[in-house]
């Protein structure tokens, strides 16, 4: 059984910005560095991590090798790490030196431990409706999740929702598709092009109470 992988906005990612609770993504994926930064504090290597804290770091990396970037020095000819931002953690100096270490094994960006999840592609905004309370959420979700997910990102606003029908257009939702998948279409490039804000015309899922309230 294929276990699907978690899926992040840009923005949850971009909240854990500091030494002590540290995301990055790059090339597709995202990576919880905290436990890292925390078994080499001190280490001045660490500073351009720290300061990609929540941000997506692919332009450091070459997507065919999925390696960091490399560039031939001018002087020596040799082959080396393109640290753009400064040498970091687990990048070797650019001459000889009786300090490095290269007994560390796994270089932490080929290291999948630290691998949380998957960077959505395409992200998107709903509105759901709850038709027993009258209340909405507009919430942001991954295109990629299904609606199961989404209900799952949906519970911190409503304890019970798997206790409610979920619909669009009448319909009920199928739970193990994705919007699209349930026929509900990103507008968003049609917003695009004619200049209008999507916030005000999201598609809308509708929250039928079931009269069975599952436990929270």
């Amino acid at each position: 059984m294929t276990i699907r992988p978690k899926y992040f906005t840009p923005n949850e990612v971009s909240i854990h910005n500091t030494a002590k609770d540290l995301w990055v993504s790059f090339l597709g994926k995202v990576y919880d560095l905290t436990p890292y930064i925390e078994a080499h504090s001190g280490d001045p290597l660490l500073k351009p991590i720290i300061d990609a804290a929540g941000q997506d770091i692919s332009h450091w990396f070459d997507p065919k090798t999925k390696d960091i970037k490399k560039f031939v020095d001018p002087i020596t000819g040799c082959l080396l790490y393109f640290a753009q931002h400064g040498r970091f953690s687990n990048v070797p100096p650019r001459c000889p030196s009786s300090d490095w270490a290269n007994d560390f094994g796994i270089p932490w960006w080929k290291d999948e431990k630290y691998c949380i999840g998957v960077l959505s592609k395409k992200t998107r905004f709903i509105k759901i409706i709850n038709a027993l309370t009258l209340q909405n959420q507009i919430i942001e979700v991954c295109s990629e999740e299904t609606m199961k997910e989404i209900l799952n990102r949906y519970l911190k606003y409503n304890a019970h929702a798997e206790s409610y029908t979920w619909k669009y257009d009448c319909n009920v939702l199928d739970m193990d598709k994705t919007l699209t998948e349930n026929g509900i279409v990103d507008d968003d490039p049609d917003f695009y092009t004619l200049r209008m804000r999507d916030d005000q015309y999201l598609q809308s899922v509708i929250l039928y109470y079931n009269d069975d309230l599952t436990e929270a």
